[in-house]
């Protein structure tokens, strides 16, 4: 069993590394073409600057993907885990605390060999290309930062988790499933006031007559919001975009500062409306109850399995730990997951031509968004001309070029719906 489950995650892999080539060799083909509704905006001189930074961000991302993989087969394959897992059982008699420091020494170690991949990427990848604007401190500091609270939030959930466990050995998938939930909800109230401004600097929007425009906008939708923020992204990056946060009545618009200075108000406002139509056509709480009930059917199922004593056996090893045996089980789970992939970038990709069309009904200017992301897609470098085949199975937006196209012809034919 344990050869097979290596040649499984072998066959895995090397389709994703295949689907990466024919992307790749698909953009070197079609990347100069300026696609339709992109004149104009995008240049020659954009198309091979987007190609050369597809390719470099590609081929380090492939490096990072070798590595990563590397030490899991160590780590799973070699012997490491048994080893590993009898050092950390040794330090205390606690389950609680063992399950705890399991897994964030594990985060602490993954961040650690990873960080000559990330600094390669900032101060290389990005630099060369014109994006980072981050400095060696600011990269230090947001280091500290997101692993300090990234190991307080770990420690604590998992340390519920594991008491949970303990104490309803009979119905603990149950009870750990709805304390999951809860907590998620109380991390989308309170990430938008404690969290997010550990990170960046949020104010209300500084252009002159932008938030009015929003304003009428959202009221036009019935959507109410407390704020619209503007985001120092320029600190750490070029890079723009916008995004809503929180839930209930403490969301908010964000919007960052490197956005509003690349497009006009109206192309921000309808960006702005595409991400309403997803509130108001439902995709944000249907998305929270379709994960909410895969989560609860992954609770019993994980109960089921964790149960069996043969599970360690499948990579040829017994007597492990209850949070070694989470780890054999979140590697099989990964790769029975992954042929649904496609499916769940598919239903995004619907949600995201559906919130197109309410953003065009709603501005009653679909061009405004199609200039808008012809601009995100220039300023990002965005590839313009992705393996159609790679599309479907990665994306979960639509290639932009495809979306460009469609909110032209509904601007050809008077609006949106």
């Amino acid at each position: 069993m344990t050869m097979l489950l290596f040649g499984i995650f072998a066959l895995t892999t090397a389709f994703t590394y295949w689907l990466r080539h024919i992307n790749l060799a698909h953009m070197k083909l079609h990347g100069t073409e300026i696609p339709p509704g992109f004149d104009g905006v995008v240049s020659e001189e954009t198309l091979a600057r987007t190609m050369a930074y597809t390719l470099e961000s590609s081929r380090l991302g492939l490096w990072e993907s070798l590595f990563d993989n590397l030490l899991l087969v160590v780590f799973l394959f070699a012997g490491l885990l048994p080893f590993y897992d009898q050092i950390v059982v040794g330090i205390t008699p606690s389950p609680i605390l063992q399950g705890v420091l399991f897994f964030v020494i594990l985060s602490w170690s993954q961040t650690l060999l990873e960080i000559p991949f990330d600094l390669y990427a900032t101060f290389v990848v990005e630099a060369r290309h014109g994006f980072n604007t981050t400095t060696p401190r600011l990269w230090l500091v947001d280091l500290f930062k997101s692993q300090a609270v990234g190991t307080i939030i770990t420690s604590l959930v998992l340390g519920a988790i594991f008491a949970l466990m303990g104490w309803s050995a009979g119905h603990w998938w149950l009870w750990v499933w709805g304390f999951l939930a809860i907590f998620s909800l109380f991390m989308m109230f309170v990430s938008p006031y404690v969290i997010e401004p550990l990170f960046n600097r949020f104010e209300p929007v500084t252009e002159e007559g932008l938030e009015d425009e929003i304003r009428v906008m959202m009221e036009k939708a019935g959507l109410k919001v407390g704020r619209v923020m503007q985001m120092d992204a320029s600190r750490r990056s070029t890079h723009s975009n916008a995004y809503f946060t929180g839930i209930g009545r403490v969301k908010r618009i964000v919007l960052f500062d490197t956005l509003i200075r690349q497009m006009t108000h109206a192309e921000i406002v309808a960006v702005l409306a595409h991400e309403i139509g997803h509130w108001k056509l439902g995709h944000i709480w249907k998305r929270l109850l379709v994960v909410e009930l895969l989560a609860l059917v992954g609770s019993w199922l994980a109960f089921s399995i964790l149960g069996w004593q043969g599970l360690p056996g499948l990579l040829g090893y017994s007597g492990l730990s209850l949070p070694a045996r989470l780890v054999i089980l979140g590697f099989i789970a990964s790769l029975a997951m992954f042929p649904v992939t496609p499916l769940s970038a598919w239903l995004s990709r619907r949600d995201e031509y559906a919130a197109d069309r309410f953003a065009a009904g709603l501005t009653g200017d679909p061009a405004s968004l199609a200039t808008a992301l012809v601009k995100l897609s220039a300023e990002n470098l965005s590839n313009l001309h992705p393996h159609p085949f790679y599309a479907r199975f990665y994306y979960s937006h639509p290639p932009a070029a495809e979306r460009v196209g469609l909110l032209l012809s509904m601007a050809g034919e008077g609006g949106g719906e």
